[in-house]
């Protein structure tokens, strides 16, 4: 919203928190809740609605003539089956979202070799994306790393 965006949409493929812990979530274990950071909150002022969109995941980066338009989206279920958490998309949920611009925030596996390696993009020594210090290009132009992937998993 700094930057002059029209709006901000935050696409989280598991299902939304709940406000306090579960009974399957008990101390010690860190509290699987519903938590809102400053960025969050920052769009909520601005937009008087919360960005984070659950239960989505996306299909596709819809590029016309090299310039992306958006995204096809899907909504998708959880359903626990003997123990093991089993995602299956909502059949009719389809929704474009139009972008001029998507960050990919994944987080904690580590960055993707198989895009690292298609983008030529260096890795340190700890399989993190290479950046100078203090800086988030990487050693492809107009590529940028930040996050999980270029300081590792938090």
């Amino acid at each position: 919203m700094r930057h002059g965006a029209k709006s901000v949409t935050n696409f989280e493929l598991l299902p939304e928190p709940p406000q306090t812990r579960a009974s399957s979530n008990p101390w010690p274990t860190y509290a699987r809740i519903k938590r809102t950071d400053y960025g969050h909150q920052e769009v909520m002022a601005y937009t008087q609605k919360d960005p984070r969109e659950y239960c989505i995941s996306t299909k596709r980066f819809v590029i016309e003539d090299g310039v992306l338009k958006g995204l096809d989206t899907v909504q998708v279920e959880w359903e626990n089956v003997g123990g093991q958490w089993k995602m299956e998309e909502v059949k009719g949920s389809e929704k474009f979202y139009p972008a001029d611009l998507v960050l990919l925030a994944l987080g904690f596996l580590g960055p993707e070799k198989a895009l690292i390696e298609q983008l030529g993009v260096k890795q340190d020594a700890r399989t993190n994306i290479a950046t100078p210090q203090g800086q988030f290009a990487t050693n492809v132009p107009g590529v940028f790393a930040a996050g999980d992937c270029r300081r590792g998993q938090s």
